[in-house]
């Protein structure tokens, strides 16, 4: 069965890979790689080092070709690495021939980000959302799946269904996807009757990118312990808090983050979960301002409530973590093409980004500024979907 214990050896050396379609670019592979390298830390692996190589499309039998696989071989047997992740999702043929080579264990983006759920799941509620994610990522990926290794010493990537014999039949593995399946039907209703019974006030959610500070928020204004770490998936398990600002109450619900290359069978898996995001009456999207890649995250969230039918909502942009926000400072004459490394904090709240963002605020929940103003764009928000679905209601206000 699926389990969270965490058996690892601490700080596994694990080398990164990936593949430069020419699409993205030499600085967009190594920025995947760097998220990659945070998922490794996350899961509490050590990153040692990475290989990149340029392909239009991925090799159908190794993923990276025989000679870039060679060169990985060399350094891993020299270095002793113990995990070599890629950062696409790899098939079972892909998965067997490069262990084969490698004689190591091989995680692809969404087997260590499963794996990451794995290790945070607290409720049986999210614990049951993973476990079916694992066993159906797993099933296509039965046939001698890592073989040579040990998997009772367990490890990154060992959270996940385990083995006991290599001749796993299928059978029992469709069986208890059946069975978490129909178990989830179950969670679904009752989530779908929590909600019901949280009466008539307005339902405020918080998403945005993994680690972009919505706990920290979530803290702040329910004055609550969430648990908050700077670390991807710090949050699985959806919180609900009841927030009063002013003399106005509303439910504020903190969902888990999103991810650029998120695995389909999550986004099914955690459906109860994202129904919080679906039937919210308002989206708070905080978006760490201070990441360098902050415009795709924006994109990629934007994507994600697109797939889950949540992209009509209304939304305010919170742009977050101004205290760590840095620029170097450009010379009068320079005629250098403006990025967020040289554009300041109050020319970049000048800009698109707040303009086409109505309404949008900058603020840092860490430090708590220009908390008062976002407060008070929070109420007059959930005080006008308030008036317009309760007219007659008006004595809160």
């Amino acid at each position: 069965m699926p389990q969270n214990i965490e058996t690892a050896i601490q700080k596994e050396k694990v080398v990164l890979v990936g593949i430069d379609t020419r699409k993205e670019g030499e600085s967009g592979i190594d920025e995947y790689l760097d998220e990659l390298a945070f998922l490794v830390e996350t899961a509490g692996g050590m990153p040692v080092e990475r290989f990149k190589q340029k392909l239009d499309h991925p090799d159908p039998k190794t993923f990276i070709g025989s000679g870039k696989l060679d060169e990985v071989k060399r350094y891993v047997k020299a270095e002793n690495v113990d995990i070599i992740v890629f950062d696409d999702e790899l098939n079972g043929s892909q998965i067997k021939n490069i262990e084969k080579v490698l004689e190591k264990r091989i995680l692809d983006r969404t087997g260590l980000i499963l794996d990451i759920f794995a290790k945070r799941a607290r409720t049986a509620h999210a614990k049951a959302q993973v476990e079916l994610a694992q066993y159906e990522y797993l099933l296509p990926r039965l046939t001698r799946m890592w073989t040579h290794l040990e998997r009772q010493r367990g490890g990154i990537g060992m959270r996940g269904p385990g083995e006991t014999e290599i001749e796993t039949d299928r059978r029992i593995i469709r069986d208890k996807i059946a069975l978490l399946k129909k178990k989830m039907v179950q969670i679904d209703k009752q989530m779908t009757v929590q909600r019901k019974g949280r009466g008539s006030m307005i339902r405020v959610a918080l998403v945005g990118y993994t680690n972009v500070g919505k706990s920290t928020i979530m803290n702040q204004l329910a004055k609550t312990e969430v648990f908050a770490e700077n670390k991807l998936f710090a949050t699985l398990d959806t919180t609900v808090r009841k927030v009063v600002v002013e003399n106005l109450p509303f439910l504020l619900s903190d969902t888990v983050g999103f991810i650029r290359k998120l695995p389909h069978g999550l986004v099914k898996s955690f459906k109860s979960t994202l129904d919080e995001v679906r039937e919210a009456d308002l989206l708070l999207h905080i978006v760490d301002i201070s990441h360098p890649d902050f415009e795709e995250q924006i994109h990629i969230v934007n994507e994600t409530l697109n797939e889950i039918d949540s992209a009509d909502k209304p939304v305010m942009m919170i742009f977050n973590k101004v205290d760590a926000y840095t620029w170097i400072e450009k010379d009068e004459d320079d005629l250098t093409e403006s990025t967020q490394q040289n554009v300041s904090l109050d020319e970049l709240k000048k800009s698109w980004i707040a303009k086409n963002n109505d309404p949008a605020i900058f603020i840092s929940a860490k430090e708590k500024s220009n908390w008062d103003e976002f407060r008070n764009m929070i109420y007059n928000k959930v005080k006008k979907i308030h008036k317009t679905r309760y007219p007659y209601n008006n004595f809160l206000y």
